[in-house]
């Protein structure tokens, strides 16, 4: 069943898995950069941001010499910020460590900032050929429904299956195809690479969370899920938890068409990105607008809109401020005014965009 199942796989792959995706044949760098940002981001969404991302920063070298701001601009708007920062932090090691050479050992991988167990199983397999099970999203709704694995994946016990359920549909060690060789119709039923990338592509096209294709899935003959009827049911979804819900009011302070921006801290959200002031409600904001001596020649409350995060949602409320002058505060450490256009090219989150290209509109 092993073997089996890790051969149709790759026959699937070769004929009609993703073949096109700017990052597949690539070195480990690019391998690395592709596994971050599609961590809980569609691929669509990833490529614009890889692609602009790789003709900035070509090498790790290169990566590690920008600045945290630098590297930020390129990833306003693809979230998760913390992905970003570590990035950086980690290409630092590497030229520190490594002298910029990405390193071959898992173990030496998993070290770095931001990769864990399955991204750096998957950087091995893709980049390096190596045996190595991978757990993204794809793969835990492949074997949860060929496997049958009941439970939710993230309790410990259960991935605990899926982790032994990986490793052993792993297709069996043998000497892989030359690298000039591994392209499309020249590929070997062990070859791990197109294996892991079956995976995904079985995942993210056919066996995907709603109305699955099952049809034409290469494994239905002996999926558990599928020959008991169980695939709406699995995988199991996360416990239902109720999402709290959070309020602010921000501040667009305007004088012609410059914004105060100031710099978040490195930590919680946002986290060292450039954002309008924030408050907890329009009273603080008042308060600071006062405290700092601040004149308005005419201001609008724009329609709140809200803002998902893994675990919250939060309100935001933008009050647009025309002011009679620019304040001192300005001038201090951790703010700045920039021209509109300017802060939408700058490291901004993608509320902060929403509303400045709004601003942007009149």
């Amino acid at each position: 069943m092993t073997s089996n199942f890790a051969s149709r796989l790759i026959a699937w792959q070769c004929t009609y898995g993703r073949h096109d995706l700017p990052w597949q044949a690539a070195d480990a760098y690019r391998v690395w950069l592709s596994e971050i940002m599609l961590q809980q981001t569609q691929v669509a969404t990833v490529i614009p941001y890889y692609q602009r991302f790789t003709a900035s920063f070509p090498t790790i070298t290169a990566l590690a010499a920008a600045t945290e701001e630098q590297v930020l601009a390129h990833w306003s708007g693809l979230g998760y910020y913390a992905r970003g920062r570590n990035l950086h932090r980690a290409a630092r090691l590497i030229v520190e460590k490594y002298h910029g050479e990405f390193p071959r050992e898992f173990d030496d991988i998993v070290e770095l900032p931001g990769i864990g167990r399955s991204t750096a199983a998957a950087i091995c397999a893709l980049a390096y050929h190596e045996r190595r099970a991978i757990l993204d999203g794809n793969v835990k709704r492949v074997l949860a429904r060929y496997c049958g694995i009941a439970g939710w994946a993230g309790d410990k016990k259960i991935e605990t299956q899926f982790w032994q359920q990986a490793e052993a549909l792993l297709p069996q060690p043998k000497s892989p195809l030359p690298a000039g060789e591994r392209v499309r119709g020249r590929v070997e039923e062990n070859d791990i690479a197109a294996y892991i990338q079956a995976q995904m592509d079985l995942g993210a096209t056919l066996c995907t969370r709603s109305k699955p294709r099952c049809g034409e899935c290469p494994v239905r003959s002996d999926c558990v899920a599928y020959q008991s009827g169980r695939v709406s049911e699995l995988p199991t979804s996360r416990p239902r938890k109720v999402v709290p819900e959070r309020y602010c009011t921000i501040l667009l302070l305007m004088h012609d068409n410059d914004i105060l921006l100031e710099k978040r801290p490195g930590s919680g959200i946002w986290g060292g990105l450039w954002c309008p002031p924030q408050f907890d409600d329009e009273v603080a904001a008042r308060d600071w607008f006062v405290r700092n001596g601040m004149t308005a020649n005419d201001g609008v409350r724009l329609e709140t809109f809200t803002h998902t995060f893994t675990h919250f949602k939060l309100h935001i409320t933008p009050l647009k401020i025309h002011l009679a002058r620019k304040p001192a505060r300005a001038a201090q450490p951790g703010s700045v005014w920039l021209d509109v256009g300017e802060a939408l090219r700058a490291a901004i989150p993608m509320p902060v965009r929403t509303m400045l290209e709004k601003v942007c509109r009149g």
